[in-house]
């Protein structure tokens, strides 16, 4: 069984255009987000989701140079491009990721794909019911549950945003929720504006020298030392879908 992390990645971006490629410290977010997958237990492979408009073209470069598996797609039906990545590379359980989150922790994906192993579920997420700081969203589902999303799902909103099928048709999937212990969802770690790249590059360029490996804890512990850092992104709000 194959286990592999898909993450949907482009260049344009209404917000922030370009983000995943600006750089902390000489290296562009997307291999820091890359490098920290490559930390878990459970992921056999990273595959990452683009769209064959030429402005991508950057992304694949960045692939073909790093030896990272890719895969060209639709950019506005991201479900089409999801399915069609996991067909291409044989995926069986697939993790998906968004590009804008260049903090994501190894041990909560590890944490939320072994409780979907060791449960029947079609579906886990641990943003059902948001315990986690936004920047550490993990999914996980069956191939055979992303194969009915493709089929089934028509709305111009389940198509560009993959998942919101399963929650529309709730009752007809076996859907897990994972949280953390304590409610940490003020916690605003991904990028979509200036000012979340700002406290991203002062988070990345705080730990990273001194491990790599990071975690949510070391993150938690830096930001206690710096309080006023949460303020620089707290004003940012998350677009709806």
């Amino acid at each position: 069984m194959k286990i592999a992390v898909i993450i949907q990645a482009r260049m344009g971006s209404t917000r922030l255009p370009g983000k995943i490629l600006m750089e902390v410290m000489g290296k562009p977010l997307i291999e820091y987000q890359i490098e920290r997958i490559n930390q878990t237990r459970s992921i056999d492979e990273v595959i990452i989701a683009t769209t064959t408009k030429s402005e991508d073209d950057s992304i694949v470069n960045l692939c073909n140079k790093r030896k990272i598996n890719f895969f060209r797609g639709s950019e506005e039906d991201v479900l089409s491009r999801f399915y069609d990545t996991a067909v291409k590379y044989n995926v069986d359980v697939i993790v998906r990721l968004t590009s804008d989150c260049p903090l994501i922790d190894p041990e909560v994906i590890d944490r939320t794909v072994y409780y979907f192993l060791n449960n029947s579920f079609d579906y886990v997420s641990n943003t059902v019911n948001r315990k986690y700081p936004r920047g550490l969203d993990v999914e996980v589902l069956t191939m055979n549950t992303l194969t009915r999303m493709h089929n089934e799902a028509k709305s111009k909103c389940e198509r560009e945003h993959v998942t919101p099928y399963v929650f529309n048709n709730s009752n007809d999937f076996i859907i897990g929720s994972i949280e953390n212990d304590i409610d940490l969802s003020s916690y605003r770690w991904t990028v979509d504006t200036e000012e979340d790249f700002l406290l991203v590059k002062k988070i990345i360029s705080s730990l990273y020298p001194k491990t790599e490996s990071f975690l949510m804890k070391d993150i938690l512990d830096l930001l206690e030392l710096n309080s006023e850092w949460k303020e620089i992104n707290n004003y940012v709000k998350q677009k709806l879908l």
